[in-house]
């Protein structure tokens, strides 16, 4: 997220020529946007790196970002385990690292499509690939 506006991380218009740079921006607004909890640099920088390096995996040759992306969440629900794929171009905003690991989330399902109460009372819909337990 962006620490002025609160808005989503931006994605990068052209790939930036220093990756160092990219990733620690990134980092810094991971940081912010999950309460500035000290202690975690590692776990931000880990996860900067994923995000900055699947963009530039999403892009196709022309340096535009794919739609075909698909990303996954996991949701553990009676101690059986949902695996929903979205794309984020249809996620209102989305970002992982929204729900608190071990809190109670609401979710529903209808047919093969997993429904995620977000914090800020939006859903994320998914599609399910996989469950088990």
């Amino acid at each position: 997220m962006d620490s002025e506006s609160g808005s989503p991380a931006k994605a990068w218009s052209a790939f930036p020529g220093d990756l160092h740079d990219a990733i620690r921006s990134r980092a810094e607004e991971i940081y912010v946007r999950n309460g500035k909890i000290p202690g975690r640099d590692v776990e931000n920088w880990m996860q900067a790196e994923e995000e900055i390096l699947r963009e530039a995996a999403a892009r196709d040759v022309s340096g535009e970002v794919s739609n075909a992306i698909r990303r996954a969440i996991v949701i553990r629900v009676n101690g059986v385990e949902y695996v929903g794929e979205y794309t984020p171009s249809a996620s209102d905003g989305y970002a992982p690292g929204e729900f608190a690991g071990g809190k109670p989330i609401p979710v529903r399902f209808e047919g093969n499509r997993m429904f995620v109460q977000r914090p800020n009372g939006k859903e994320l819909e998914t599609t399910l690939v996989r469950k088990t337990g």
